[in-house]
């Protein structure tokens, strides 16, 4: 379906559009670039450009490389030049009205025989793809921030996507040195819906004062082998990113418990205070601020680390269960797209599925809350791995 010479067209030019722009340009397509602010391309263009010049300073990249990969991308402010791709990504704002709008615009222009696939972090594909009269040829293709470094891409089909053309685009990605999984058309797909509870989960402890959170993001790095904690991972995203897919995906389950989000998180959104974008989130990055000190407490951090890790399993399991992607894909997810120290389900087998379930049964009988409810998938489960 897909081949070298396939054009591929890009819709919206933000960090998200230009990364896959050029990661699709330097696997030797030819790629197109829309965005209907012009001020926009031109910082992309830019952008793209410093960048590439980096990589040939620094010799990752020769020169003739980076030239080849920058004659490979044209901007453009028509849509109709997005006719001949075989493939267009929508890279553009999570309003799923938005999506739907573009997709139906695109089908008109676009060849009969033209993929559309969302880059969305969150929204149904099914919802997306219902605005085209052939929702078969309409995809998620998910990639993670920043595109050309994170090598992990989700790929989504809908509830009426084409099996063949999902394959198709997991081939695809492939040849442009990525690592596709496959995930069903569910809330978060596998990287945002299993990572919930790292963000609720530490939330909860801070809110409880059970912890401050320096003394969380030290006990999950230096105890739990994960590279940020979650109070300066959230703060790195940003709350108006982070917030949004935590609330996102807690309607789209029903208002599940389990995914609800914090009032402490929702203040700060607010606040407008982002994180490291706005120069305040949890932590304070104005020149001159002292950081927190962590309390260096091995017991409480290892108990931060078994309940906030208790949790993601069980996520992982549940997704497991619900037969969202395969175990494999599960934990490559959690590995490659957002750099956990262990797939989740491997981490169960270590620790054994019953100490996991023995803390979640503890929280649960403590809180009554539904939100500590061991999934069935580490009921039945006595090992995800046969060692």
């Amino acid at each position: 379906m897909f081949t070298s010479s396939s054009k591929i067209g890009v819709v919206g030019s933000g960090a998200m559009g230009s990364g896959i722009a050029q990661v699709a340009a330097t696997a030797g397509h030819q790629v197109f670039i829309y965005d209907t602010n012009t001020q926009a391309l031109d910082k992309a263009k830019s952008q793209l450009t410093q960048t590439l010049n980096k990589l040939v300073e620094k010799q990752k990249l020769t020169s003739e490389k980076a030239s080849g990969i920058l004659n490979n991308i044209q901007y453009c402010t028509q849509l109709t030049d997005l006719k001949e791709c075989a493939l267009v990504i929508e890279a553009i704002i999570e309003r799923l009205d938005v999506k739907q709008t573009v997709f139906g615009e695109l089908e008109k222009i676009c060849g009969a025989e033209t993929v559309l696939a969302s880059n969305t972090s969150s929204l149904s594909i099914t919802s997306i793809a219902s605005a085209c009269s052939n929702p078969e040829k309409v995809v998620g293709i998910h990639f993670f921030n920043p595109a050309p470094l994170m090598p992990l891409v989700e790929i989504i089909g809908g509830i009426a996507s084409s099996a063949s053309i999902v394959n198709a685009c997991k081939e695809l990605i492939a040849t442009w040195g990525k690592l596709p999984v496959i995930a069903k058309d569910t809330p978060g797909f596998i990287v945002n819906r299993v990572a919930r509870p790292f963000y609720s989960e530490s939330l909860r402890l801070l809110e409880e004062g059970i912890a401050d959170m320096a003394t969380i993001d030290w006990a999950m790095k230096e105890i739990g082998g994960f590279k940020m904690g979650p109070f300066e991972l959230m703060d790195l995203i940003g709350h108006d990113v982070n917030y949004v897919v935590t609330e996102t995906v807690w309607k789209e389950f029903y208002y599940d418990p389990k995914f609800k989000p914090a009032l402490t998180q929702k203040r700060l959104l607010e606040a407008r205070f982002f994180g490291r974008k706005s120069g305040r989130g949890f932590y304070n990055y104005a020149e001159g601020a002292a950081m927190p000190e962590p309390t260096k407490d091995m017991e409480l951090g290892k108990t931060i680390v078994g309940r906030v890790v208790a949790m993601l399993i069980n996520e992982a399991a549940d997704a497991l269960y619900y037969n969202i992607a395969s175990k494999e894909d599960i934990d490559l997810a959690m590995t490659k797209g957002v750099n956990y120290p262990k797939g989740l389900l491997k981490w169960a087998d270590e620790i054994g599925v019953e100490e996991v379930l023995n803390t979640l049964q503890t929280l649960n009988r403590l809180y009554e809350e539904d939100r500590y409810r061991p999934s069935m998938g580490l009921k039945t489960h006595k090992v995800f791995y046969e060692h």
